[in-house]
């Protein structure tokens, strides 16, 4: 019994610790975004487990719920999940329904900051990547450039159905 019971412990740290696997487009991703911030001098953001969550949680409601219609963009949320919902528009009027969502989904105790890519399914890492390099915006949170100048020291990977999303943040996990 003593023997099950360790073998038990044993499998949930495992699951805690490590149980928040990359697809191999995520893995993909994130290498290409790691090369891209090394081209520029920029360090290595080590992948955080939460921020992954939220991503994949992200890519799959986007996918599977389509929040991000009419005048609400791909940074939305649906009602259809155990998070709070909303419709995020270009004015940033909803940004804190984003920056919480790292909270409100995990153990992550800070803001998150989101860059989502849609695309045709399925969408290659190389081809988000390249979207977000061709947008300003996205190109500086990437580099920590103008607004988004101080370093990401947490980064999160998710893909699903024509979605990537990539979640930053300034604490480690």
């Amino acid at each position: 019994m003593k023997h099950c019971i360790s073998l038990f412990a044993l499998f949930f740290v495992f699951q805690i610790g490590y149980g928040q696997q990359l697809t191999t487009d995520e893995k993909e991703l994130y290498n290409l975004i790691m090369e891209y911030r090394k081209s520029k001098n920029l360090s290595s953001v080590p992948l955080s487990a939460s921020l992954t969550i939220v991503a994949q949680t992200h890519c799959k409601d986007l996918a599977e719920n389509r929040p991000d219609t009419g005048k609400c963009n791909s940074h939305s949320w649906s009602n259809k999940g155990k998070w709070t919902s909303c419709c995020y528009t270009s004015d940033h009027a909803q940004a804190s329904c984003m920056w919480k969502k790292p909270k409100e989904l995990t153990s992550y105790e800070h803001a998150g900051y989101e860059i989502s890519c849609v695309g045709s399914d399925p969408l290659s890492p190389l081809k988000a990547l390249e979207t977000w390099q061709g947008s300003k915006g996205h190109n500086d949170v990437i580099l920590n450039k103008d607004a988004w100048d101080s370093p990401w020291k947490a980064i999160g990977i998710g893909m699903y159905k024509g979605y990537a999303t990539v979640w930053f943040g300034h604490f480690e996990e």
